[in-house]
């Protein structure tokens, strides 16, 4: 139901209905500048006033939200271009606005409510959770507030509340709103429809010369080369050095003596299990368990096939009463243990003991050990000396030889997937990557591109190769393919044109699909929305909710399908709307009446700012 409300609001009854409830959202804004206030003082909402400490904070929490999605933070200039400031502004006018009223009608909070709401203010409590007179200290500290701006601002949240309670706690749509809503997302029709089959319609002969030029001419935009840069690139890292590096075999042997203690492989088990659900059963294990009788006797005189769970350590089997079983057995044994819905025989088949790691089976992990700690302390070495040769215009490809390092040639688009040629490049730096490659000019020194303290690029750009008009000849496949699809799209249209129209003049939809030679489908009941299982998509779904209780036409589905239905069938909802439904847009119109009337006393108070104020606030704390 509120998938369904969802969709509702993207309709348009949706967003007629929300106009009405948010017309006063579109009031929001500062309606004068002033610059006679105080200069601490930045904004006045009536008599309330916005000091500067109060917008620092609110100003610092808002664009620390933006950084942490941009992932940097904004300056003052960037700040303002993205419209901070002015929504700082109306957020403390809002709660101003809000002071002000409460003022008027002498509302007021006592100190045992307030020491109730610092005691409930769960940034404030220690482990136990209770209230801990150090951490608040410390978190007002780290927040920029004193003890008294703190019980001020809490005691106007305080009134603030009281005055949103009493007069907005029981609003709520009307009942016959909801009864519409209820109707329009409630509502379900059904179906008898056709799908047209593409080799059923004449699309002529094969395209001409002069068709297919002429239909390249007309779409020429979807015919065009990327942007390409040819370049050969050198990169340096641990595991690409390390890769130029042979290990003397005496020196794996010397590794392999040092930490041989270390290379065992564990004990396995290879077990196996039968399920025991029934009483006999387990009464058969139970007793062939304290006579000694073999796993493979009883199995077979149970008729029943035992299941291999395979040859594995005991870090390696995940269920615990399993492991415990089974590596508590000798080679044969089993034991009976709990599993689920019943109990299971488990048998340990065969036993592989715990053993030490042959040089022939270590030698490639030693190997390879051994060259990334030679490459890691020779890196920094190696990247200041290819610094020096790049800074001296040497290519690439001769650095790369001089290092028996590998080179890479890529055609590489803006996207930098095929930078994917590089195996030690991760797919988050193939964009960085790209970047640079077209920052740079050809027949220039180029940067290196960073890419970790142990890791960096280079390049060479070979040719650029712009973005262009492809020929008829480089693109006649595709070109024939798109014009015979456009054909066969234009004739299924026209097809599925007639079929309505035929509908429409009073034909059945089965004589009509007789005639076609399909075959008609009768769709299960969907809302406005589509069906639960994705037959009917949205797309149908609207066309179906197009017309009337016996509404017929044709559509063309999301997935491309031409469709001519016919509605057979139309349910209204037997049920009101569900409770959390009812909760949710009774919320939603809450929201709405409460911005408009927010909206309305600040411009009856008036929002007043001091713009040279404000100005020198955030050049002074945050820069230009």
């Amino acid at each position: 139901m509120l998938d369904g409300l969802r969709d509702f609001a993207k309709s348009w009854p949706g967003k007629i209905m929300g106009a009405f409830l948010l017309v006063g959202v579109a009031g929001f804004g500062i309606n004068n500048v002033i610059i006679d206030l105080g200069s601490n003082t930045i904004a006045r909402v009536g008599d309330e006033e916005i000091d500067a400490r109060e917008f620092l904070r609110a100003y610092q929490s808002q664009v620390n939200a933006v950084a942490n999605q941009i992932g940097s933070v904004p300056t003052t200039s960037q700040a303002e271009s993205l419209g901070i400031p002015s929504a700082v502004l109306l957020g403390l006018s809002e709660g101003a606005a809000l002071d002000g009223l409460a003022g008027q009608f002498g509302l007021g909070v006592s100190d045992a409510k307030l020491g109730q709401m610092l005691r409930a203010d769960p940034s404030f409590q220690g482990t136990l959770g209770n209230f801990d007179p150090s951490i608040f200290s410390q978190v007002l500290q780290r927040s920029g507030w004193t003890e008294a701006e703190y019980f001020s601002a809490r005691g106007n949240e305080a009134k603030r509340d009281q005055v949103i309670q009493s007069l907005f706690a029981d609003a709520g749509l009307p009942a016959v709103a909801s009864e519409l809503i209820n109707g329009y997302v409630g509502a379900t029709r059904a179906i008898d429809y056709v799908t047209l089959n593409p080799t059923s319609v004449d699309i002529g002969t094969t395209p001409t010369d002069e068709e297919l030029a002429a239909y390249l001419t007309e779409h020429q935009s979807e015919f065009r080369t990327v942007d390409t840069r040819k370049v050969k690139l050198l990169e340096l890292s641990v595991p690409s050095l390390a890769a130029t590096k042979t290990v003397d075999e005496d020196a794996i042997a010397a590794e392999y003596e040092r930490t041989q203690s270390t290379m065992t492989t564990p004990e396995k088990r290879s077990i196996e299990q039968v399920v025991l659900s029934t009483p006999e059963a387990v009464a058969a294990f139970e007793a062939g368990l304290a006579a000694g009788t073999d796993f493979a006797t009883l199995a077979t005189e149970a008729g029943l096939t035992p299941a291999s769970i395979g040859t594995l350590a005991r870090s390696e089997v995940t269920d615990t009463r399993l492991a415990e079983a089974a590596f508590g057995l000798e080679e044969g044994g089993f034991a009976i243990i709990d599993g689920i819905g019943g109990k299971r025989a488990v048998h340990v088949v065969a036993i592989e003991a715990e053993g030490q790691t042959s040089l022939d089976d270590a030698r490639a992990g030693i190997a390879e050990r051994l060259a990334s700690t030679e490459a890691r302390n020779e890196i920094n070495i190696v990247l200041d000396e290819i610094e020096e040769l790049r800074a001296a215009f040497i290519p690439v490809e001769e650095i790369a030889e001089r290092y028996d390092l590998d080179v890479y040639e890529a055609d590489v688009t803006a996207n930098g997937a095929e930078l994917s040629v590089m195996p030690n490049l991760q797919p988050a730096d193939q964009q960085r990557v790209a970047q640079a490659i077209f920052a740079a000019q050809p027949d220039r020194l180029n940067p290196t591109v960073p890419l970790s303290a142990n890791a960096h690029v280079w390049f060479d750009i070979e040719e650029i190769l712009p973005a262009r008009d492809q020929t008829l000849d480089e693109v006649r496949a595709d070109v024939e393919e798109a014009l015979m699809t456009q054909r066969t799209n234009d004739a299924l249209l026209a097809q599925s044109a007639d079929l309505a129209g035929r509908l429409e003049a009073g034909e059945t939809l089965a004589d009509v699909a007789v005639s076609q030679n399909l075959f008609p489908q009768i769709s299960a009941p969907f809302s406005r929305f589509g069906s639960e299982d994705g037959t009917i998509d949205s797309t149908v779904a609207a066309a179906a909710f197009g017309g009337g209780p016996d509404h017929s036409g044709s559509v063309v589905s999301e997935s491309g399908e031409f469709i001519v239905f016919q509605v057979v069938d139309n349910t209204e909802p037997a049920e009101p709307l569900a409770a959390d439904a009812q909760t949710s847009i009774n919320n939603e119109a809450r929201a709405g009446l409460y911005q408009e009337f927010v909206a309305a006393l600040r411009d009856d108070a008036g929002l007043r700012v001091n713009q040279q104020a404000l100005n020198n606030l955030l050049v002074q704390n945050f820069g230009q």
